[in-house]
């Protein structure tokens, strides 16, 4: 049963009105048919397509954190190739000379 609302719905347009590849817009992140036709959508219509603007928020902003993680491991994957360690292999263990060495 749908609950009686005395107040309308208000638009998530924040002025922002430009669409990006997937054709959703760059403010609200409604789609074409969702920002064209607001104004005819019923009061659970527009809550949900309010819901929807949110999860697609939240996946965008999830990609963006991706993407930055992919970066930084990237920029660490440069610097640690700059960086001259050789391997800990049994052949470089052998190849120490400790003969200098002594316990006092």
């Amino acid at each position: 049963m749908e609950q009686l609302s005395f107040l309308e719905v208000p638009s998530p347009c924040i002025g922002v009105c430009q669409t990006d590849a997937r054709g959703y817009c760059a403010g609200c992140l409604r789609n074409r048919d969702e920002r064209f036709n607001w104004l005819h959508f019923s009061d659970a219509q527009k809550h949900n397509i309010i819901r929807l603007c949110i999860q697609r928020k939240r996946r965008r902003q999830y990609a963006k954190y991706k993407a930055q993680q992919i970066a930084i491991k990237e920029q660490q994957a440069e610097v640690n190739t700059q960086l001259d360690f050789e391997e800990d292999t049994q052949e470089n263990k052998d190849n120490l000379d400790f003969g200098d060495f002594s316990l006092d």
